[in-house]
């Protein structure tokens, strides 16, 4: 009984571990040169105080989420209310914010990112709130978006 205990627990424990190894960028402009050297869209998280965790939970902490974000996208968590961030950068994240239509927070906005001649230019693929029916309804809708041209 002890063995099947510590095997479980072993278990149990490398899978939560391994949930909490994403990567998530909180620097837009990292984020454009990672996204331009790997050739992936972006994903932006719109976050603040005060937003509902629902999302987070129920799809940003699953495995799923984690093996298809690794293949699909940059993850980027753009927090409109973090105290640690300058002026300028809470500013640059409201303009990105309004420029990509987000209206309500949480929401996920997805991108592609063009770099050329230092300038940095955005085609938004598409917008997607909550899991109002799960993970995989989730990432299915998300990888519709992505896919979509």
């Amino acid at each position: 009984m002890l063995r099947k205990l510590l095997i479980l627990t072993l278990f149990l424990s490398s899978f939560l571990m391994r949930s909490q190894s994403l990567i998530w960028r909180t620097d837009i402009n990292e984020a454009v040169a990672v996204s331009a050297e790997k050739r992936k869209p972006l994903l932006i998280f719109f976050t603040g105080q005060g937003a509902g965790q629902k999302l987070q939970n129920e799809v940003f902490s699953t495995p799923d989420f984690e093996e298809w974000s690794r293949k699909n996208v940059i993850l980027v968590k753009l927090d409109l209310s973090d105290p640690s961030i300058s002026e300028d950068v809470k500013e640059q994240n409201l303009r990105l914010k309004n420029a990509f239509g987000v209206e309500q927070i949480p929401q996920v906005c997805f991108t592609e990112v063009y770099v050329r001649k230092g300038k940095t230019s955005f085609n938004k693929l598409g917008l997607i709130a909550d899991a109002q029916s799960g993970v995989k309804s989730w990432i299915s809708e998300s990888t519709q978006i992505l896919n979509r041209e």
